[in-house]
Parts: structure tokens; sequence; C-alpha cells
């Protein structure tokens, strides 16, 4: 049986303010278990992680979480960062950076290296899509996935405004959307439970920052599913192990906009290192 586990961590570990998980078990091809997103510290998501795992657990668990985890550079941000941002700011949003200065983010007393260290997962994430069993992690980036995953948002200005703390910019309309989108993938890739939930998320008259956690840990769960279950040239590796890398769905639109400036800043694609 095979576990994908969604964890869009809050990269603080604030209790006002946690993140959430989800996860979905395949087995035979067909899903056998959904457990809802549901809102969870770091610790949390750990005791949620061996829950739904098994000790003898015969297959994979590939676990997508939505922070960043190699994390080598002290300011400013990681190369993978500089080319997501060319097309996320082009989209209309923009990327957080991580570096080792943020305090509580990416320090040494940081929570994401104690959940890693603790978790022992393998971050190998072209070994991660064929393995037959072990533990697996891979970074996500579900924002910038839904260019690849929905349409209508690959476009100047198209990136959905769904995040309800942002009251100024949040539109509802762009939440029905993304909901809508997650559902329709999870229908996709034969995720019936998934996409009930994320079609009744999307019905959520006023949805809070906790709704929005949710529905990313379940996009996160759908990134997860679809590096493994869908053809390769659907999804691309960006970056790299040592200076940092995201797994993301990849529409050719995608891949064609992230090619150039991939090349000048020398940040691989899928492995590989273009250069003029």
């Amino acid at each position: 049986m095979d576990i994908y586990v969604g964890f869009d961590s809050a990269w603080t570990d604030n209790p006002k303010a946690p993140g959430a998980i989800c996860a979905i078990s395949i087995e035979n091809g067909y899903p056998a278990q959904f457990h809802a997103p549901r809102l969870v510290s770091f610790n949390q998501a750990l005791a949620f992680i061996q829950n739904v795992r098994p000790d003898a657990v015969d297959g994979i668990t590939l676990i997508a979480l939505d922070q960043p985890t190699r994390v080598p550079n002290l300011t400013s941000m990681r190369p993978v960062e500089r080319v997501a941002a060319s097309l996320v700011s082009w989209l209309g949003g923009g990327v957080q950076p991580s570096n080792r200065q943020r305090t509580g983010m990416f320090c040494d007393a940081s929570p994401i290296w104690r959940f890693l260290n603790a978790l022992k997962a393998r971050e190998q994430p072209e070994e991660a899509r064929l393995a037959t069993n072990g533990l697996y992690l891979i970074e996500v980036f579900p924002a910038l996935a839904l260019a690849s995953l929905g349409d209508g948002f690959f476009g100047r200005l198209s990136a959905p405004k769904y995040n309800p703390g942002r009251t100024k910019n949040f539109r509802l309309d762009d939440w029905n959307r993304v909901a809508a989108t997650a559902a329709q993938q999870a229908h996709l890739l034969g995720c019936k439970e998934l996409a009930e939930w994320c079609l009744a998320c999307g019905k959520i008259a006023r949805p809070r920052k906790q709704d929005q956690d949710k529905l990313d840990a379940a996009l996160c769960v759908l990134i997860a599913l679809h590096w493994r279950l869908r053809p390769r040239e659907e999804s691309v590796l960006l970056g790299d192990l040592d200076t940092g890398y995201m797994v993301l769905p990849a529409s050719p639109q995608v891949r064609d906009y992230l090619t150039e400036p991939a090349r000048k800043l020398s940040v691989a694609i899928d492995g590989t290192f273009s250069r003029a």
C-alpha cells in the first residue's frame, strides 16, 4: 500500500497559526483511505505520519511539503526561488525568500530541521517516483502548481487570490475556482473522497486562513500523486539538492516559461543545466 501525504507547514511553530496535513493511501491502484485535511503543529504532523504509515507498511510513503528543505544560503533567496519568482511575479503573486537568517523559519533552531531530523525521510525526488517502498519527502509549491493544474491560472496577472488572510486581495470566486480545480485533479487521479472534500471546501461561504491551509494541504497531496502517477513529462524538477529545488506539475506553457530564467541563473531543470 502506497501512502501520499500533503503537508502545508506553517514554517514557524506558532500554536495560533498551525499548518495543515492530509493523506491518501493507494492499494492495488485504487484509493483505500482518505485522511481529510486537519490543522497540525510540526510535532502533530510527525504523529499523523506515523499513524497513517504502519510500521511494517509494504509500499512507499511520499510526503509533499510546502516549505523549503534545502536552504544553504545565509541571505537573500535560493536560485530556484529566483527562477520561480520570474513566473510567479508575471502571474501576479510573490515568492517568500528562504535564507538561514530568517529566525524561527530557517535558522539552526527552526522547527523544520527538527521535523526533518525526526522524520528521517529520503529526499531524492527522482528515486521517489519509481520506488516501491521506503519513506520519501519532496518540496513543493502549491501556488505555482496551480498555473499548470487549472484553466485560467496561467497568464499575465492570472494567479488566483484565494488567501482569506489577505482581505484586501481575497476573491471568493478565485477560492471557488481553486477548490474546483483541486476537485477536478483529484477526480482525474481517481480520488473520489478527496474530490468531494475539495468541492465542499469550495462551498464555504466565508473561508478563513485555516481553510486555505487545509486546501493547500490537499494541493500538496495532489502534487505528490501527480509526481508518481502521471507521465514524467507532466512534472518538472526545478533546481537541485545542493542549492534548493521544487517539484512542480508542469504544463508545456509553464515549462517553456521557466526555461529562459533557469538558463540565465544556471538553475537545473530535470537535472540538466542549460547555458548560453
